[in-house]
């Protein structure tokens, strides 16, 4: 078991990775926002962060650049949760130093396959 940290402004997005993730035998921790989802990570150091990039205030990508540049969180596994499915935004997530990307809308399976890999490898 794992602890997976969600950070995610949308509730409903936010029940649904819950779920999945507590069916898969994980504890989950919540953030609606990238600020209370730093403190978190910080505070309690979890083995994995999805990372929704469209958050009100600071975005997810800015978030997991902080998260990436301090020592005591940079070896935690960022998975992007994004809408943005355009040429060049795979590019943009990785470059901000996410580890891995789930489209939305959640595809359930492959969403618990990233994690598993992400885990697997941290």
């Amino acid at each position: 078991m794992a602890t997976v940290l969600i950070i995610e402004d949308n509730p409903e997005n936010l029940t649904l990775g819950a779920f999945l993730l507590q069916s898969a035998g994980h504890l989950v921790l919540s953030a609606a926002d990238a600020e209370a989802g730093l403190a978190i990570a910080r505070d309690r150091r979890p083995d994995l962060i999805l990372m929704d990039i469209q958050l009100p205030g600071m975005d997810g990508l800015e978030a997991t650049a902080l998260l990436k540049r301090d020592p005591a969180t940079r070896a935690i596994p960022v998975i992007a949760l994004t809408a943005l499915a355009m040429r060049g935004d795979e590019e943009r997530i990785r470059a901000a130093g996410c580890d891995a990307y789930v489209a939305k809308p959640i595809r359930y399976r492959a969403f618990l396959a990233t994690v598993a890999a992400q885990l697997g490898r941290s």
